[in-house]
């Protein structure tokens, strides 16, 4: 996959995110130290994306094919497979309990036994179009005894989980696939975006300690609630970023293209925090006056839709009955969260405690990328992209671990428990890596094969 072949430390993987006003893709690998170094990042506008679900196919295509020439270019890698963000209105989430009756009494609990059971959870019958994309375990029970989190290697006999499952519309998953296929890809692993974002911007004592992510994008607004560790609840809010700017749109009667800019450079979500004094100038159409505009009525156009997006999220929030048990607070993240006094106005709405959420911990300063794109990519805009390198990157080592245990090449037990995506990925992975193997060893397909 990668052309400088003597500098690998980790897989090198691509995160792709589908977004409403923009298409990413970031190409990285693990380094030494844990950090995650990016190699190379493209960017293009996104006009096929509606509240987070694909609309038109070509626009699409086109813009990931954009964003994957730029990316590959600045990276010196040829990008095939990538992991794929999916969000939208039409992603569900449930709680279901597996139960497993083990038959070997005298041996341990294994991977595969937990295995077997998610793998039980994607055969559950959803409801007419609709479709599993993640089964989570949350919490084991062995032989009636509660509250276990890692049951590999104790002993039992009933062994019983409670799973967060993740579903949506069949016609939104196979819309984004097709727009991947069709832009030459392979997919290596579809994630919900929320899942993404909590791992790029949440450390790991605030989802021991209870916290809410939230991810402001430019069509939705993703939640996911942790607590004790683990994944609790998930939803998506079908208003973003966009639905602000076409209030602006409409309320000062401006363009779409200068509403954008009102929002970004002036706006904030609460008015108070404003002079009344304070104007802005905008140019007029051909041959008619500039407008002025208040930078205060601007704030209060703004906070209107603000506050309504943060009610949807509190109520989520009370709807997990986990409102009382989020020592971390609430984190927001994604393009919106650059919005002025946000945070502000979360805490008053909400009585919690809120940061904005950063994916900088993570990110390690690659020698040959420009310091203005490093700089970038520390913006909350971009923790769901840098979420699905680094989601797609455990997955890679995870196999990749598993592949080195003795006796075993390929464990059909990865950690992609979806049958359907798993084949396929383990047979590119182990393609990949024997071709790695004979460019190292310099030999023929001949030689390589011979015993």
């Amino acid at each position: 996959m990668a052309k400088e072949k003597s500098t690998i430390q980790s897989p090198i993987v691509v995160g792709l995110d589908i977004g409403t006003t923009k298409i990413c893709v970031i190409v990285g690998r693990r380094t030494a130290h844990n950090k995650i170094e990016v190699l190379g990042i493209g960017k293009a506008d996104s006009a096929g994306v509606t509240r987070g679900v694909v609309s038109n196919i070509q626009k699409t295509v086109q813009g990931i094919e954009a964003a994957v020439e730029l990316a590959s270019a600045q990276s010196n890698v040829e990008i095939r497979v990538v992991n794929v963000g999916i969000a939208g209105q039409h992603i569900k989430s449930l709680q279901h309990r597996g139960i497993l009756t083990r038959r070997d009494f005298n041996t341990e609990i294994s991977k595969k036994d937990i295995d077997k059971l998610v793998d039980d959870m994607f055969k559950l019958v959803m409801p007419p179009g609709e479709e599993i994309i993640h089964v989570l375990p949350q919490e084991f029970t062995i032989d009636n005894e509660p509250g276990i989190k890692d049951p590999v290697g104790m002993a039992g006999v009933r062994l019983e989980a409670n799973f967060h499952i993740i579903s949506g519309q069949i016609t939104a998953i196979k819309n984004i696939m097709r727009c991947v296929t069709n832009a030459g890809l392979q997919t290596q692993d579809l994630i919900l975006e929320p899942l993404a974002s909590s791992e790029s911007v949440l450390s790991d004592d605030e989802k021991e300690a209870g916290v809410c992510l939230v991810d402001i994008g430019g069509g939705t607004t993703d939640i996911a609630i942790f607590h004790e560790g683990i994944i609790r609840h998930t939803a998506v809010i079908p208003f973003g970023g966009n639905s602000v700017t076409e209030d602006i749109r409409e309320g000062c009667s401006v363009m779409r293209n200068q509403a954008e800019l009102l929002k970004t450079r002036f706006g904030s979500a609460l008015a108070d925090e404003n002079k009344e004094n304070e104007i802005i100038c905008v140019p007029g159409l051909r041959g008619r006056e500039p407008k002025e505009i208040s930078v205060k009525n601007l704030a209060y156009v703004i906070q209107a839709r603000m506050e309504e997006i943060v009610e949807h999220v509190y109520y989520e929030i009370k709807s997990s009955g986990y409102e009382k048990k989020l020592i971390g607070g609430i984190v927001i993240t994604g393009g919106g969260a650059l919005l002025k006094h946000l945070n502000l106005l979360v805490q008053s709405v909400t009585g919690l405690d809120c940061r904005v959420g950063y994916p900088n911990e993570h990110l390690n300063k690659y020698e040959n990328m420009p310091k203005s794109v490093y700089e970038d990519l520390r913006s909350p805009m971009y923790a769901t992209t840098i979420g699905l390198l680094i989601k797609g990157i455990q997955k890679a080592e995870e196999v990749l671990e598993e592949m080195k245990q003795p006796g075993v090449f390929v464990d059909k037990s990865s950690s992609i428990t979806d049958p359907k995506k798993r084949e396929s990925f383990l047979e590119r992975l182990v393609k990949k890596t024997t071709d790695f193997i004979k460019d190292d060893m310099n030999v023929s397909d001949e030689e390589y094969t011979k015993p």
